[in-house]
């Protein structure tokens, strides 16, 4: 496995993959060095990723191979095709994978989505419409959110 670490507008994000695909994109919470290098294998995420950040690019074209059971491989599935600027719930999520008692499982799984942004766990919300559980943090999954929206709020100053 290759990995690097990248600046990203909400904070340092480390890449991980090899030939097979992009294993895990996380964010981190701490203070990191951005790689001078960026290995072969992983730089046309990184492209698509800063393409992203950028406004430009709304779906991604990688090779993923994220690591997780078959359960959580059918959630993460589920989740790539909610679109840009679109949100479900986890309710939602629950009926469209056929069993809407397994909204725990599905919340859990969603929560362990290797690949961040490229999976886009950010796009489930509480079924009343609020925020809720995001492991790189609310503030994070508001400002996806609000970067994907298609009604940009302006400044008033």
């Amino acid at each position: 496995m290759e990995s690097c670490i990248i600046s990203s507008p909400l904070g340092f994000t480390k890449i991980t993959g090899n030939e097979d695909g992009i294993s895990a994109i996380t964010i981190l919470n701490s203070e990191e060095i951005a790689t001078d290098i960026i290995p072969i294998t992983l730089e046309d995420c990184v492209m698509q990723l800063q393409e992203y950040f950028e406004g430009t690019r709304e779906q991604f074209d990688l090779k993923l191979n994220p690591q997780g059971t078959e359960f959580q491989k059918g959630v993460w599935t589920q989740l790539a095709q909610i679109p840009y600027g679109k949100t479900t719930s986890y309710l939602e999520l629950s009926k469209h994978l056929g069993n809407v008692k397994a909204i725990r499982a599905v919340a859990n799984a969603n929560g362990k989505n290797p690949l961040w942004i490229i999976v886009p766990c950010h796009r489930v919300i509480g079924s009343d419409g609020s925020l809720t559980g995001y492991a790189g943090g609310l503030h994070r999954k508001q400002w996806l959110l609000e970067h994907e929206s298609p009604y940009k709020q302006q400044s008033l100053f």
